[in-house]
């Protein structure tokens, strides 16, 4: 008789909602509020969706560089060059270069490429950059560190490459970004490496090496020739090359075919000497050294200044960086937020992600929380998203995702996060009854202890 009086007591509390309250989503419309439930379907994600919302940003300081903007200082003005008097030998013989070993031209530092694309503009042209060096014939210089600059692409070394190597180094790059990478590559400007001439020449000048080995005869035709007519027979062309003097007699150059053609190497001063005395030619590959050094120095100082100011501007990006992570932490930033709340893992609060949207798969496995299959009810899975009219201040859509069909897990990874949603998880029906059944137990054992005394 007890028992049943007990078991009566149960149905009839939890029935009438005394025993417990359990918070539910139930489709409503009242002159409060308005409540409408839209079960979550591939369409209605779409709908979902379509609603603005502009993620929130990262601070600029999170995409800046340190080395942008940076340049090197020049070397300033350089010295003139040197003159000693006349001294006649008494004879000239001819002292040759080795030949410098074959090998293909090695892009350096300068050096101007292009990549040519194709015409039709379905490929590496979608670059601005490359539609630029395809319209107007724009190259690219080799910088300082080795490196071409692609907009859209990044830095790219390609610094001591042959044109092989350096096509293959463009083609991995675009890859990477994702990028048809149908193009081909060629030198526009050679001014890596270089050979000086200067003496008793027309047009005292540097001349390029090129993909084509350069010869003596090349290098004289490009500074104008020898200048002079008189005392051929003393006129020398001497060659400093790695710290030793070569020379050829003008009068052998010009009745030996051979002589014409000796290679030249990259850093050879060629001289043409009509004092007839080497010391006007050590006197000038000297001062080519000279200059050579002092160039090397002041480059040397320049980098320097500018690794330091990069590092000083990478220590106050950190610092910015830190102090905005800081901010976070003390939550002094402006964020936006959904709420977790029902049979979720935790409840709480998840905070949209910067510069990019958050799905709800997110909100409910992305922190490892998930939902508790014994507790949660997975075919009442809602996101309240409240209105944004003001026309309509009081009414909610309670997107629904029914997941007792696993397959429907995969909207949940397509469903757009706004700020402000809530996500709600209902519980399982045995559940509520457990949790009855948990709260007023301690009621129905005194209430049989006191019937018992009672009889």
């Amino acid at each position: 008789m007890h028992a049943l009086k007990t078991a009566s007591l149960v149905l009839l509390l939890s029935g009438c909602g005394v025993g417990y309250n359990s918070p539910a989503v139930r489709d409503v419309s009242s002159a409060d509020s308005k409540v409408r439930v839209m079960p979550i379907t591939g369409e209605t994600v779409l709908i979902a969706n379509s609603s603005a919302y502009q993620p929130q940003g990262l601070p600029s300081v999170f995409f800046a560089t340190a080395g942008s903007g940076g340049t090197l200082r020049g070397t300033g003005a350089l010295p003139d060059p040197a003159s000693l008097p006349e001294a006649r030998p008494a004879s000239m013989e001819t002292r040759l270069p080795p030949t410098p070993p074959r090998s293909p031209y090695k892009i350096g530092v300068g050096d101007v490429v292009i990549l040519a694309t194709p015409q039709s503009g379905s490929t590496v042209a979608e670059l601005s950059g490359l539609l630029a060096a395809q319209n107007r014939r724009q190259g690219y210089t080799v910088q300082d560190d080795g490196a071409i600059a692609i907009p859209e692409v990044g830095r790219v070394q390609i610094a001591d490459m042959t044109l092989e190597e350096a096509e293959a180094a463009l083609f991995t790059k675009l890859v990477e970004n994702q990028i048809d990478p149908a193009f081909s590559l060629e030198i526009a400007e050679f001014n890596a490496h270089k050979v000086a001439i200067g003496g008793a020449v027309k047009s005292p000048t540097v001349v390029p090496i090129t993909l084509t080995p350069l010869t003596l005869d090349a290098a004289l035709a490009a500074a104008g020739g020898v200048a002079t007519t008189a005392n051929r027979d003393y006129t020398t062309i001497r060659i400093y090359r790695d710290g030793a003097i070569y020379q050829i007699p003008l009068k052998d150059l010009y009745t030996r075919a051979n002589l014409q053609k000796v290679p030249l190497a990259e850093g050879d001063s060629i001289f043409v000497d009509t004092e007839f005395d080497l010391a006007q030619a050590e006197s000038y590959f000297a001062e080519q050294i000279q200059l050579a050094s002092f160039r090397n120095s002041s480059r040397q100082q320049a980098l320097s200044e500018l690794q330091t100011a990069v590092s000083l501007r990478r220590a106050d990006m950190a610092e910015a960086r830190a102090n905005f992570q800081s901010r976070i932490d003390l939550d002094s930033v402006d964020r936006d937020y959904v709420y977790l709340t029902g049979e979720v893992g935790k409840q709480g609060r998840y905070p949209l992600p910067f510069d990019h949207k958050a799905v709800l798969a997110d909100a409910i496995w992305g922190q490892g929380s998930g939902l508790p299959t014994t507790t949660a009810n997975v075919a009442q899975i809602y996101v309240l998203r409240g209105s944004t009219d003001p026309r309509e201040f009081g009414a909610t859509t309670a997107w629904q995702l029914d997941a007792r069909n696993a397959a429907n897990l995969i909207l949940a990874t397509r469903f757009e996060l706004r700020p402000n949603d809530v996500v709600f998880v209902a519980e399982q029906p045995v559940t509520r009854w457990s949790r009855v059944v948990t709260q007023i137990t301690p009621s129905l054992i005194g209430l049989g202890v006191n019937s018992v005394s009672g009889n």
